[in-house]
Parts: structure tokens; C-alpha cells; sequence
């Protein structure tokens, strides 16, 4: 089980919000994490912690295709999105990139900012300390766990070619 504490956002935060077209010129990874939810959080980016968590509601991501905004976010040092839902193509780009999210129907309606989850993603198991409330998510296949645990796709891929060409 890990835990974090809540950073609470609304429905249809778009990537435009999550990092602002106006920081996309670098590919530093910090620097994309100083500018995370600015246009929306000024607070976010500098009073983030390792292992908080984002709760949103609906479409959590639309907008553009951009990777950059789960970089940034993972960046930042969040260990977890909830969200009633997310736009595809940042739901993809979220397990690329090795960003764990989850999807609940409901539970960001129980949820307020600083309170306290704690999470198992092997179980899709997530509870809010705070509340004592517990809910189900769905979980993903364990190769797909593996993915998010291995720090996303490219770090996945190298290890399993390692493993192919090292056999032990």
C-alpha cells in the first residue's frame, strides 16, 4: 500500500492547463514539473510532494496529444491520477510514460483537497483515510502494472531485451 495526499481538480482539465503551451520548447523534465497546473494551481508546483495524488472528475487530460503533460505531472512527483475518466490518447500517454491512473465513477465527489489515500494498484484497492471510505477500481493486467512499475515503455521494453539477450 502507498499514500499521498489529494490535490483535487474539476472536470475537462485539458493538457493546456496541465503544462502551458508556452514551457513545451524544453525537454527537461523538471522544468516541465515547475510550471505543472500553474494556469489553474499556482500552489501546485511549489508546494507538491513526492507521492501526492490528483483527483479529477470527467475527461481528466483532453485536449491536445501532448506528452508532456504526464511527464510533468509524474515529474512533479505525483504517484497517482484518479479520475472519473480520462481523454484516450492522455490515458495511453499516462502509461507510456509510466504515470499510474486509476478510474472511479464516484469517488472524486467524496474526495477534498489534502485528504489523505491510500492505494494498492495490484488490487485496484484505494481508501480514503481521511473519510475511512474504500472503494474498487478497476486495475490493469499485470503486464501493464509491470509497465508503470518499470518507470513506463521505454524502460520496460530495454529490460525485456536485456532479458532476451542475457538469458539466464
Amino acid at each position: 500500500m502507498k499514500q499521498g495526499r489529494v490535490w483535487k481538480y474539476s472536470d475537462n482539465i485539458d493538457t493546456d492547463v496541465i503544462i502551458p503551451a508556452r514551457y513545451l520548447n524544453t525537454a527537461s523534465h523538471e522544468e516541465l514539473a515547475r510550471h505543472c497546473m500553474e494556469d489553474i494551481d499556482i500552489s501546485f508546483a511549489k508546494e507538491v510532494k513526492d507521492s501526492d495524488i490528483i483527483v479529477a472528475g470527467e475527461n481528466f487530460g483532453c485536449g491536445s496529444s501532448r506528452e508532456h503533460a504526464p511527464i510533468a505531472i509524474k515529474a512533479s512527483g505525483v504517484s497517482l491520477v484518479i479520475a472519473k475518466s480520462f481523454a484516450r490518447i492522455f490515458y495511453r500517454n499516462a502509461i507510456n510514460i509510466g504515470l499510474a491512473i486509476l478510474e472511479h465513477p464516484y469517488l472524486s465527489d467524496e474526495t477534498a483537497k489534502d485528504d489523505i489515500i491510500e492505494y494498492n494498484l495490484s488490487t485496484g484497492v484505494v481508501k480514503n483515510i481521511t473519510t475511512g471510505k474504500e472503494y474498487t477500481c478497476n486495475k490493469f493486467p499485470k503486464e501493464i502494472q509491470n509497465l508503470i512499475n518499470e518507470g513506463g515503455l521505454i524502460n520496460y521494453t530495454r529490460k525485456k531485451l536485456i532479458k532476451i539477450k542475457s538469458p539466464n
